[in-house]
């Protein structure tokens, strides 16, 4: 797919939505390509990361990073390739990791583009096991999860690009794996490809049942990435010093409001209480500082083959609101990535 000719194609918020994101949510825009400034460089994009924040982002709430306003290019992290640069160490033809949001040419100044080196690793990489989604799963399960040897890790959305690698990764420090997915498919690939111990659909009728019976000696470690009904089946099974990484909360990122259930405050503070239960939400930024050792550790494993990862890769940024949809629903397989133009870096 080339580089388009209508100028810069720009996807903007158009609405605030309430629930699912639809195509009223999202209006096509086409301006001139821009044009650097002094310190700027213009980068055409290649690849755009769709992930579940960007829903957060799209709502005028309090929240950990400021929201989109309406008529603004949708937020999202872009690996890209410099056609004009007067930006010092940057040269055209670099490939950059930027947050160039879903337009097909973005402006950069100092500090807002990484260089990348195609020849160590592909460039889509960058925005799935080697880059925020990876340092996501490796800093969040070493600062909050502490595997050991032995324990018991259960995760929620495990083949998703966050999930998939830290199951691997505790595989690697010895736990027993136990993943949660709600198709056939992707639990064979848990079990086939990534060699967890259990691959588990969390969908089934008798969910708490298979849950309890996969855990014989309880779960030391649970990743939390989508909250909803999953967390109440793990919460009676959490062994005693039990951590509880709270990545995402995907089950309610399109809910207009909260449901109404019986009040899980006194069960839950109990637990936490008698059990003495780590609890603790995280954004990846909170861990930025750990960036070289995580590139050195997972590259590392990736060159020795001990690492897997899966994207799933959509043509066309016209197609990006429809997948980010179909993301929230749990329909891609592995990292969603938006093709936006020819990868040069892989052969025909």
């Amino acid at each position: 797919m080339d580089a388009n000719d209508d100028g810069n194609r720009r996807i903007v918020l158009a609405a605030r939505p309430r629930g699912e994101p639809n195509a009223d949510s999202f209006r096509l825009e086409h301006g001139p390509i821009p044009e650097p400034n002094e310190d700027e460089l213009v980068a055409r994009t290649i690849y755009l990361s769709l992930d579940p924040y960007m829903r957060g982002r799209m709502n005028d709430a309090p929240s950990y990073a400021a929201a989109v306003e309406i008529g603004e290019v949708m937020t999202g992290g872009t690996v890209g390739q410099v056609i004009a640069s007067k930006l010092d160490g940057f040269e055209i033809g670099d490939f950059v990791l930027a947050q160039g949001g879903w337009q097909d040419y973005a402006t950069l100044g100092a500090g807002e583009a990484r260089r990348l080196d195609p020849s160590v690793a592909p460039i889509g990489s960058a925005l799935g096991v080697l880059g925020m989604p990876g340092l996501t799963a490796w800093s969040g399960l070493r600062e909050i999860g502490r595997p050991e040897p032995g324990e018991t890790l259960v995760l929620a959305a495990a083949s998703g690009a966050v999930g998939a690698l830290v199951g691997q990764i505790a595989k690697l420090r010895g736990c027993r794996v136990v993943g949660l997915a709600g198709s056939a498919d992707k639990r064979a690939y848990l079990l086939d490809e990534l060699g967890f111990d259990a691959a588990l659909d969390y969908r089934a009728p008798d969910f708490a049942a298979t849950l309890e019976a996969a855990c014989p000696e309880g779960i030391d470690i649970y990743w939390e990435n989508v909250g909803g009904p999953l967390f109440e089946a793990v919460l009676p099974l959490l062994n005693t010093f039990a951590r509880v990484p709270v990545c995402g909360l995907i089950h309610w990122y399109n809910a207009t409001s909260l449901p109404k259930v019986t009040d899980p405050t006194p069960a839950l503070m109990r637990a936490i209480l008698v059990k003495r239960l780590t609890l603790r939400g995280f954004i990846v930024f909170d861990h930025a500082d750990l960036q070289d050792e995580f590139v050195t550790e997972i590259g590392a494993w990736l060159r020795e083959g001990k690492i897997r990862y899966r994207e799933d890769v959509r043509d066309g940024l016209e197609n990006a609101p429809d997948a980010f949809a179909g993301l929230l629903r749990g329909e891609n397989f592995g990292k969603l990535l938006i093709r936006v133009s020819d990868d040069p870096t892989v052969g025909g």
